[in-house]
């Protein structure tokens, strides 16, 4: 695991908690955004009553934020167990996620048993597709301690766990009850997940709101040196682009798919390097390179848009070339990696591309071509 990052400034308060929400129907939800949330009893209200509740967590965020959240819902729920996973990327399988299934029955958990997500994606993730699983179906929450888990995983209910072959290919579309984001778990984030997280972060620019592409530019530095007013602005709005997306198409049948701008490249440097080598979000960076560069060379973006990311990319401390994962045929091994996507249709790859600035699509594209952008912005 990595160490925790050490704010030692006098930072100002965060700014007043705000909410989005997600407009579902009967499956909507709050997500809630401020400071020192994750401790506060307020934050929980308005979950369905039960007797239980079960945090799961890993064995890094636990020994700092568990305790804090357990007091939080001591006043709801008359037991609170907990169980640890191990922390990383290569956790998030079958072995780990019946950890999860293991400690609810060991606990005689009901169908009305919350479970509480306590972590970054990989714990957000597995805990909703524990409690998709479980007995059909019981509440979750997401409580995000990562920037990347606080823009993008916890919200939209998507939950998976990786495979060998491919990642994120075994889950399931199950909605929390509830997000709460408390950005003061960002100031103990490391710095390598900080810009992890801006990557995602930066993709809803190119695919959705260039003036926040803008503003990005303009505070990025402000956003690495963790100011509250701007990682406030950075959250909320990132949650609101998603939420807006969500409500159009919750299980991805066309539009909600350009959420993924960046993430068909970056998912295969991600399973063709072994998880946890790349976090998802620096192989995102490198993969939404790719993706504008693949954009241009069909004639839907110009050279000075792919500069500008570029340089975006770059000062959120992400890198801009991918990885090699086959010396003798790298694209090739890119290639076969992304077939198993989940957009790919009938072995045709399919990608999120920008068609022009603040709008994206999905579309395929020859294998010659993809494999010339892949020979061009791969490391070596």
């Amino acid at each position: 695991s990595i160490a925790f990052h050490q704010n030692t400034k006098n930072t100002p308060m965060f700014p007043s908690a705000q909410e989005v929400t997600i407009d579902l129907g009967e499956r909507g939800y709050r997500i809630v955004i401020g400071g020192g949330l994750l401790g506060n009893a307020a934050s929980y209200n308005g979950l369905p009553r039960a007797s239980t509740a079960l945090i799961v967590s890993n064995t890094t965020v636990a020994t700092v934020y568990a305790s804090a959240l357990r007091a939080a819902l001591a006043g709801r729920f008359a037991q609170i167990h907990e169980v640890r996973l191990p922390d990383g990327e290569i956790y998030k399988n079958w072995q780990t996620l019946n950890l999860i299934f293991d400690a609810l029955l060991q606990h005689g958990c009901d169908r009305k048993t919350v479970l509480f997500a306590l972590g970054g994606g990989v714990i957000g993730d597995m805990t909703g597709f524990a409690a998709a699983s479980y007995m059909r179906g019981v509440p979750f929450v997401q409580v995000p301690t990562t920037l990347l888990a606080q823009v993008d995983s916890s919200v939209g209910g998507k939950t998976a766990i990786n495979h060998p072959l491919g990642k994120n290919m075994i889950g399931a579309f199950y909605q929390p009850q509830l997000v709460v984001c408390d950005l003061a778990t960002l100031d103990t984030l490391p710095k390598r997940e900080l810009s992890a997280g801006l990557a995602e972060v930066i993709k809803y620019g190119p695919i959705a709101d260039m003036d926040f592409m803008g503003w990005l530019e303009d505070h990025m530095d402000d956003l690495l040196a963790r100011d509250r007013t701007a990682l406030a602005h950075a959250v909320r709005r990132s949650c609101e682009i998603k939420a807006w997306v969500v409500g159009q198409d919750e299980r991805e049948a066309g539009l909600r798919a350009i959420l993924n701008f960046g993430h068909t490249f970056g998912h295969a440097i991600e399973a063709g390097m072994g998880y946890g080598a790349w976090l998802h979000g620096e192989g995102v960076g490198a993969g939404m390179v790719m993706a504008a560069e693949l954009s241009r060379r069909l004639g839907l973006v110009d050279e000075a848009f792919v500069a500008r990311l570029k340089v975006l990319v770059q000062r959120a401390g992400l890198p801009l070339r991918g990885a090699v994962l086959d010396a003798a045929d790298n694209a090739g091994r890119y290639l076969e990696l992304m077939r198993v996507d989940k957009k790919a249709e009938a072995g045709e790859i399919r990608f999120v591309l920008i068609d022009g600035p603040g709008r994206a699509c999905v579309r395929a594209a020859p294998d010659a071509l993809v494999r010339e952008v892949i020979d061009a912005c791969c490391a070596g």
